[in-house]
C-alpha cells in the first residue's frame, strides 16, 4: 500500500509554479527525506499532503488512496508545521485539553507519559519553553493524534544539535512502535541520512529523484580522477553532477552500466545520501534519473 500518492501534481500561486506535474508513491512503514533548497517547493509539497491546501492541477492521496484533506484522511495523518505553532500563552495541561477537544482520536495517556519522560512539567507556560521543548510538544500533540503518518516540516530549524538528535530519536522510536510513516522535510542532510530510508529531492519546483535510499545509492556512483581526462569519461556516462578542484574531477553519475572500465588514475565509491542529494540540487533542474535507476512502481520519478 501507497501511504502519499500524487499523479501529475501542482500547485501555482498567481503566476508563479510552486510545485509543478509532481508525481510519486510512497511506500507505506517508510521514513522520507524531502530534501530542496529553499523555494523548491517542500512546505507546498507538505501542505498538499495534508490537505491544507487544494493542488491547482493533479490530486494527491494518502494511507492508501483517501483524498488528502477528506475527514478520514485528516483523523490519519499528523503534522508538525514548520514554525511548530503553539499557544504561547496556555500552560502544558491547558494545551493538551485544547487540543484533544479538537481532535476525535486522542491518547491523553500517552500523552502525559511522554512529555513526563522528557522531564516537560504540565504546569510549565508553553512561552516559558525551550525551543527544543516546544518542537518536543508539538510533537507529542501530533502523536497523540494515533496517526498513520507523521508529516513534519522542517522541525529541526530551530533547534540545537542535541535536541535535534533527541527530536529525530523519538520520531523513530514512535516510528518503530506504532508503524508509523512519516515524510520530514530538512535541510539537516547529515540527520537525516542517519533515519531515511526513502529520499525526495525537489528543486525549483520540479521532482528531481524519488525512491528508497539503497536502491538509489546503489544505482550511482562517485568517480574521481584526473580533471584532464574527466570530458572523455563524462561522455561515456550519465553524469550527474560534475566538479573540478584543481587538477582532480569529481562527478556524480547514475550507474546504468556498471560494467563501464575506468582509466587508470580513477577511483570509485557508492555515494552517501548526502552526496546524492546535493548531486541532484546541483545538477539541471529538469529530472535526470534513468529508467535503470528508478524504484519499482508508477510514475514513480517522473516530474
Amino acid at each position: 500500500m501507497n501511504i502519499v500518492e500524487a499523479q501529475g501534481l501542482g500547485k501555482r500561486y498567481r503566476r508563479t509554479w510552486a510545485l509543478r506535474d509532481c508525481s510519486l508513491a510512497i511506500p507505506e512503514g517508510c521514513v522520507v527525506a524531502l530534501v530542496g533548497p529553499n523555494g523548491a517547493g517542500k512546505t507546498t509539497l507538505l501542505n498538499l499532503m495534508v490537505g491544507l491546501i487544494e493542488p491547482t492541477e493533479g490530486s494527491v492521496s494518502v494511507l492508501g488512496g483517501e483524498p488528502a484533506g477528506s475527514a478520514r484522511a485528516l483523523d490519519g495523518v499528523g503534522f508538525v508545521a514548520q514554525d511548530t505553532p503553539l499557544y504561547q500563552n496556555l500552560s502544558v495541561a491547558d494545551t493538551l485539553r485544547v487540543i484533544a477537544s479538537l481532535n476525535r482520536r486522542w491518547d491523553q495517556q500517552r500523552a502525559e507519559a511522554r512529555l513526563a519522560e522528557l522531564g516537560i512539567p504540565m504546569t510549565r507556560r508553553v512561552g516559558r519553553m525551550s525551543g527544543g521543548q516546544q518542537a518536543q510538544l508539538a510533537l507529542t500533540l501530533a502523536l497523540a493524534r494515533q496517526p498513520r503518518l507523521l508529516v513534519l516540516d522542517e522541525p529541526l530549524a530551530m533547534l540545537d544539535p542535541l535536541a535535534r538528535f533527541d527530536f529525530m530519536d523519538t520520531v523513530m522510536t514512535a516510528a518503530s512502535a506504532d508503524g508509523l510513516s512519516v515524510v520530514l522535510s530538512s535541510h539537516a542532510l547529515a540527520e537525516l541520512e542517519r533515519v531515511a530510508n526513502y529520499l525526495i529531492v525537489l528543486s525549483r519546483g520540479r521532482l528531481q529523484l524519488a525512491g528508497k535510499v539503497d536502491e538509489l545509492l546503489a544505482g550511482h556512483r562517485v568517480l574521481v580522477g584526473p580533471a584532464a581526462e574527466s570530458a572523455t569519461l563524462a561522455g561515456r556516462l550519465q553524469v550527474v553532477h560534475a566538479a573540478q578542484n584543481g587538477d582532480e574531477s569529481r562527478m556524480l553519475i547514475a550507474a546504468a552500466d556498471p560494467d563501464v572500465s575506468l582509466p587508470d588514475g580513477w577511483r570509485e565509491h557508492q555515494p552517501s545520501l548526502e552526496e546524492t542529494a546535493l548531486a541532484y540540487l546541483r545538477g539541471p533542474a529538469e529530472p535526470a534519473v534513468p529508467a535503470s535507476v528508478a524504484p519499482a512502481g508508477p510514475a514513480e520519478v517522473t516530474a
